[in-house]
């Protein structure tokens, strides 16, 4: 699936393309990168960036020799877990709130369903459809039993 952000807030378009299964980027099959189980690889004009859960690291490594890791300026939690059961106990707001997963997931659920369906999909954000796609409707909203319903 490949998703194509608009440029905003003067920053310039993002295209970001998401492999899964036997799917691979070209960069993986000709083994150009460390082969890890899985991660995101961002690829930009000046090099790479390769990360999983718990690592990253800078392609390629020789142009990177001297780089220094910034000081993180997003505070650090021990898990989204614990993140979120403080905000539930403090009455502070989590810091991988709904606000922000909630489009990170609609995201990601519509790479599924243009997988399922087979085709790019043409989102329209305030409707809830793919405008292009009738056929993905079913993956995207149900029609409930009688008595039941998402209020």
């Amino acid at each position: 699936a490949t998703y194509e952000y608009a440029a905003r807030d003067g920053m310039p378009p993002v295209k970001l393309t998401w492999y899964q299964g036997e799917d691979k980027p070209k960069l993986w099959t000709e083994k150009a990168i460390p082969q890890w189980g899985n991660g995101h690889l961002f690829v930009g004009d000046k090099g790479m960036l390769l990360s999983d859960y718990g690592k990253y690291l800078l392609l390629p490594e020789k142009d990177f020799a001297e780089f220094k890791r910034p000081e993180p300026t997003i505070p650090r939690v021990k898990s989204h877990y614990d993140d979120w059961l403080s905000a539930i106990k403090n009455g502070t707001q989590s810091h991988a709130n709904f606000e922000y997963s909630g489009w990170l997931t609609e995201a990601n659920h519509l790479g599924n369903v243009a997988y399922r369906v087979g085709k790019k999909l043409e989102w329209d954000p305030v409707s809830l459809r793919a405008k292009n796609a009738p056929e993905a409707t079913p993956f995207i909203q149900r029609e409930y039993r009688k008595g039941w319903s998402l209020a």
